[in-house]
């Protein structure tokens, strides 16, 4: 990898920049605590006059996200807006009224539902997955143990009845802290290989990009150009392929998710950068992220 696209900090290329699209976890926080030189680094770029949307696969609307940002210390003045996975899929939800559906996820998501009816006046019941029309998954039951095995069953009587799946969350995994769990993305993928129907809301996808280019024109007040706009984010098969699909230049930081193939390490410190096991990642990925950082800092 050429040494022009690792950067020493975003200052290198933020002049080239009006809009940064931020992935928020993995790349802003680790689920336990703020990357304080990640904050200052977006802080720093909107005291230039840009705009940061941040963009995540989060299940839930937004409200809890903020307060989540508040809690682990993420400065208000590190970002414009916010739009998640869970915000696009109310949209989703909304279009299919109140027809019955079975959730699956935790219940720290049930808030997800209260905004749904807050937002749009409606109330779908929560039913089985026998009385269901559709399913929508915001994540695990119990996603500190379990896996997609432990939902077969689930899977099994979903296929008999052809019923969509809804995934408010793309992600196949996600860290908290050192510990890794599986997203609703992992379900999604497993029921999509068995030959259901799955629909996808955040990234890599369309809908999620639309709205956060929408949210950026206007905080800004006016149109402004996509080659004017970066994505950063952590995840090849999201954040970076979403970028690639979009047109947007991306950003790609190494200590995220992919922490254990490109820092590899036999201790719980982060080991030193491969260059090889990156540039074998990209290219069986067909992805050219425009710069790489190990974090993102100014």
């Amino acid at each position: 990898m050429s040494n022009e696209h690792f950067l020493p900090g975003l200052s290198v290329i933020a002049d080239q920049y009006d809009v940064i699209l931020c992935d928020i976890w993995g790349v802003v926080h680790n689920g336990k605590a703020a990357y304080t030189r990640a904050c200052d680094a977006l802080v720093r770029f909107r005291r230039m006059g840009g705009t940061v949307v941040l963009v995540t696969n989060a299940p839930r609307p937004f409200p809890p996200i903020l307060k989540q940002l508040e809690l682990l210390k993420v400065p208000a003045e590190a970002f414009d807006r916010m739009v998640t996975s869970g915000d696009v899929t109310l949209r989703f939800l909304a279009e299919r009224g109140n027809a019955p559906l079975y959730h699956i996820g935790p219940e720290r998501d049930l808030a997800f539902f209260e905004i749904l009816t807050d937002q749009t006046g409606l109330n779908p019941p929560r039913v089985d997955l026998e009385h269901a029309d559709y399913v929508i998954c915001t994540g695990l039951f119990h996603d500190e143990y379990e896996t997609p095995d432990h939902y077969a069953a689930s899977f099994d009587v979903m296929l008999r009845r052809k019923l969509d799946f809804i995934s408010a969350n793309p992600d196949l995994i996600v860290h908290v802290g050192d510990k890794e769990m599986y997203c609703a993305g992992a379900l999604a993928h497993r029921y999509e290989q068995m030959g259901g129907r799955v629909i996808q809301a955040g990234k890599p996808f369309g809908p999620i990009y639309e709205r956060a280019l929408a949210i950026a024109t206007e905080v800004r007040g006016k149109p402004f150009d996509k080659k004017r706009v970066l994505a950063i984010g952590d995840a090849l098969r999201t954040d970076i392929r979403g970028a690639a699909d979009q047109g947007l230049d991306a950003l790609f930081v190494t200590q995220g998710i992919h922490r254990a193939e490109l820092h590899p390490s036999d201790t719980r410190e982060l080991g030193p950068f491969a260059a090889a096991a990156y540039q074998k990642a990209i290219t069986a990925a067909g992805l050219n992220p425009r710069a790489v950082m190990q974090e993102l800092s100014w």
